[in-house]
């Protein structure tokens, strides 16, 4: 005997489930394209909130709509670029991208060729290893003293490092220069992409256009 398929449910479409392509998709914004540069001071969160005792970017930056294009660690200081332009954030930020960012960095010590070669070379994290990288060593630059200072040890001399990358994973470059054995003590972001920190005092911002 047949079974009785009259009473069977219909099979359900997951066509309706399906998350839309546009989903999280960077955009351009409704109204006019901000892009603000601002010189990130020591010891502030890349971001608009934060706990009690925080100093954020709504401290600085009156500019409402604005989001950071990546991050920039509490204890870094430099260049952060913020944009209501989705996708000019995504491509200053996706790896695919490959944006150039440079940073001075002043390092424990005096790292010798071989190290600074292995930099430059790519080295290998916890997370993988990294992209070639372009060291070169530089004077001590010209620019704000750091409150609070860094500590220095007695007897061990510091160098400067200008150190391009091209991706942008957490903490990286204190990290590499950590590999070589040689602490990170300072770091700024000078450059991203075209933009730089230049004219910019810690805690001042100014607006540009593409």
């Amino acid at each position: 005997m047949k079974p009785n398929t009259s009473m069977r449910q219909p099979k359900r479409s997951n066509f309706a489930r399906r998350p839309s392509r546009n989903v999280n998709r960077p955009r351009r914004p409704q109204g006019p394209q901000k892009i603000i540069l601002f010189n990130k001071p020591y010891n502030v969160l890349t971001q608009f909130t934060g706990e009690p005792g925080d100093q954020t970017l709504a401290d600085f930056i009156p500019v409402r709509d604005v989001y950071p294009a990546g991050r920039l660690d509490k204890d870094s200081e430099g260049l952060l670029v913020l944009t209501n332009d989705g996708i000019l954030q995504a491509r200053l930020t996706q790896p695919s991208s490959k944006q150039p960012k440079t940073y001075w960095v002043q390092v424990e010590g005096e790292p010798s060729e071989d190290a600074l070669n292995e930099l430059r070379h790519g080295v290998t994290l916890k997370d993988g290893p990294t992209l070639p990288a372009q060291i070169e060593r530089m004077t001590e630059p010209g620019i704000w003293p750091r409150n609070p200072p860094i500590r220095e040890r007695k007897n061990i001399p510091t160098t400067w490092l200008a150190i391009t990358l091209k991706e942008g994973r957490n903490r990286q470059v204190r990290r590499m220069t950590a590999h070589i054995g040689h602490p990170t003590l300072r770091l700024i972001r000078y450059r991203m992409a075209d933009w730089t920190v230049d004219d910019l005092a810690p805690g001042e911002w100014r607006e540009v256009s593409l």
